[in-house]
């Protein structure tokens, strides 16, 4: 199919009567189908039960207080808490600001001392963030609001006077700024301190080293490289910005301890080195290498404090964790690993400050809940302890988790986890959901995922791959799968399904796939190029007109990803692989459920309407193509608890009718 000969071109006006009634008859139709599946009511169940366990993130200090978001209970979104002198308390609860539960806690920043925490709300998963100011003390707002604040990064003001942060023109996707608000001003008079001129597609992160002397601002062109700028603003013009590093082709990601940047870096090195560059004499040949890349793991994390410095490394897709000791006379020395995770744990997060010895490291497991732990460097190395930690209300020993390696076409290893509960015979019978992504730098680590526990416990297998695309094994690993390699990315994807099948892992004709956004844009891709090899498909948020994905909503910041449909010779490489435009005509597709938002202003809802449509007019097989569009929901973030588990319930329904779950 052309893109000239666009017959459903009309679903991308989300506002043409045209397709709100074809979104109608489409969510009047999934729902009576969905809604009448066996195991459908029993999820719902069982699902609100163990979304219950509730969540808990890496904690981030503020003098001596830490600020933490949590889930609890029945609460329907994550609550920003604060501990002080180890009591816990409910700072903002976005539910209580709205009942209907549809306004959600986008990202916060807690001021130097703690006072005051800068935050970020939105509605129906939007993520358009209004920013608003809280007193810590009382919990009491200071009635400033600054909108146009979507996924805001900011940096305080030691004195906590002000802070910098990013903001978009009104309205606009695109032309992100980085602003000097001071508290009790109006934000139109906020001072603009950089990203003028710049390409418009750009996102711009401030650090400001802790006594404020210095501003760094990173200047990020999508996942593959960026730019060092930096401010002496104890200078004349405290907003000069020289440039460090001005880098079309590698990662920069710094961090300040006193007046050195820590920075990790994949400019010749693909799994990534450390570096500490010194403010006053930035010039390249005074930059010194604290630590060389490690050729058998990628350094995925780093977080320097007071007294050292911890890293976090991935090495076949499990985190170890190191650290280095204050050497004394401003440099680190390494000291040793912290080691304990177990197969199928990950660090999901670490947090620390260079004014405070204590870093705070965030661990979960594929059946584990999430743990925090308090890191201290002490004389004889460092000292762990746990700071906090949420118990599944399950047993873990009852479930097996595996790693896997299988080879793809061009004999590429590939790694793949595998979930099964540990009285489940894989002996070729068992059904099998596989999940992938392969994409933008992102490493595929165990998460906590106790919503898998229904299935595992009806006997099916659940299966993770680990794409080319993904960050698991470095820039190289990432490149393998982007642009004119991003076939390489289905091709593991497929040799990840004949494995299981081939090693009586799963029944070959029970086969299911599952992924959201990159990762529906995968599923996508394998309903076309692959469609007898999986008997089952869920597919949400996806992309799947990869020849005008670029002009919805943010989709320019992903074209040094994919590439540009604008360009004949990466519009040749993208039409070869786009879903929509490889659809046949008169193939047995198999069972098929895409899912998507309204307020998605992430990957356009337009999406998954023409790709629906597309594959419902071309099946000539019995199985049912349906496609739900949400109608208060966004991309994922900020979905309340209820959703939550009236999507799970869908998912899991479907999947158990068509993969034959008794």
């Amino acid at each position: 199919m052309e893109a000239s000969a666009d017959q459903y071109e009309y679903l991308e006006d989300g506002k043409d009567p045209r397709t709100v009634a074809w979104t109608a008859v489409q969510n009047a139709r999934t729902r009576t189908i969905l809604d009448a599946l066996p195991h459908r009511a029993g999820l719902v169940r069982r699902f609100s039960e163990l979304l219950e366990i509730g969540s808990l993130g890496v904690p981030v200090a503020g003098g001596a207080r830490q600020f933490f978001t949590s889930r609890r209970g029945r609460q329907d979104q994550a609550a920003l808490y604060v501990r002080e002198g180890g009591i816990d308390r409910v700072l903002l609860d976005p539910v209580a600001l709205d009942p209907s539960g549809l306004t959600a806690l986008d990202w916060w920043y807690p001021s130097p001392n703690g006072n005051v925490v800068a935050y970020g709300l939105s509605r129906n998963g939007d993520e358009r963030s209004t920013l608003y100011l809280l007193g810590v003390a009382r919990a009491a707002a200071f009635g400033e609001t600054i909108p146009y604040t979507r996924h805001c990064a900011l940096a305080w003001l030691p004195d906590e006077s002000g802070f910098y942060y990013s903001r978009y023109p009104a309205g606009a996707d695109y032309e992100q700024r980085i602003y000097l608000h001071v508290l009790g001003e109006h934000w139109t008079d906020d001072a603009l301190v950089f990203g003028v001129g710049r390409p418009a597609e750009e996102l711009f992160v401030p650090r400001l080293s802790t006594d404020g002397r210095f501003l760094v601002v990173l200047a990020l062109r999508g996942w593959l490289s960026n730019d060092v700028y930096l401010a002496d603003r104890n200078g004349a013009e405290p907003h000069r910005f020289v440039p460090i590093v001005e880098s079309p082709d590698a990662i920069y990601d710094a961090y300040w301890r006193g007046n050195s940047l820590i920075v990790r870096t994949n400019e010749s090195a693909p799994h990534y080195r450390c570096i500490a560059i010194d403010a006053l004499q930035p010039a390249r040949e005074r930059w010194r290498e604290l630590v060389p890349e490690r050729r058998e793991a990628k350094l995925e994390m780093l977080a320097p404090s007071q007294e050292g410095l911890v890293l976090v490394y991935l090495h076949d897709v499990m985190s170890v964790v190191h650290y280095l000791r204050d050497g004394g006379a401003s440099t680190l020395r390494e000291d040793g690993d912290l080691g304990g995770l177990r197969l199928g744990e990950t660090v999901v997060g670490v947090s620390a400050r260079d004014d405070s010895p204590d870093v705070f490291l965030g661990t979960v497991g594929f059946l584990q809940g999430p743990s925090v732990s308090r890191l201290r460097f002490i004389a004889s190395g460092i000292e762990v302890e746990t700071w906090d930690a949420i118990e599944a209300p399950f047993d873990p020993a009852e479930y097996v988790v595996r790693q896997h390696w299988c080879r793809s076409n061009d004999g590429t290893r590939i790694p793949m986890f595998v979930l099964a509960r540990a009285s489940t015979r894989l002996d070729g019978t068992a059904p099998a959901v596989l999940y992938g992504y392969g994409g933008f730098n992102i490493s595929m680590t165990p998460s906590f995922q106790p919503a898998l526990v229904p299935w595992l416990d009806a006997g099916g297998v659940f299966a993770i791959a680990n794409l080319r695309g993904g960050g698991e094994f470095g820039e190289t690993w990432h490149r393998g799968g982007m642009r004119e390699r991003k076939q390489n990315v289905f091709d593991d994807f497929y040799s990840a399904a004949e494995y299981l099948a081939d090693n009586r892992i799963a029944d070959p004709r029970r086969i299911g796939i599952f992924g959201g956004s990159n990762g529906g844009l995968l599923v996508a891709v394998a309903l076309v190029q692959r469609p007898e090899l999986f008997a089952a498909a869920v597919c949400t948020v996806p992309l799947t007109d990869m020849l005008r994905y670029h002009r919805f909503l943010i989709a320019r910041l992903w074209i040094n990803e994919y590439g540009d449909p604008d360009d004949p010779a990466d519009a040749a490489f993208l039409r070869a692989y786009s879903p929509y435009h490889n659809v046949r005509d008169r193939v047995p597709y198999p069972a098929t459920f895409i899912v998507t938002a309204e307020s998605d202003t992430r990957v356009d809802p337009s999406h998954s309407r023409k790709f629906g449509s597309r594959l419902q007019s071309a099946t000539s097989g019995d199985d049912p193509i349906l496609v739900y569009i949400e109608s208060q929901a966004g991309h994922g973030l900020g979905k309340p608890r209820g959703k939550q588990i009236e999507e799970l319930a869908d998912r899991w329904a479907f999947f158990m009718e068509w993969l034959g779950v008794a």
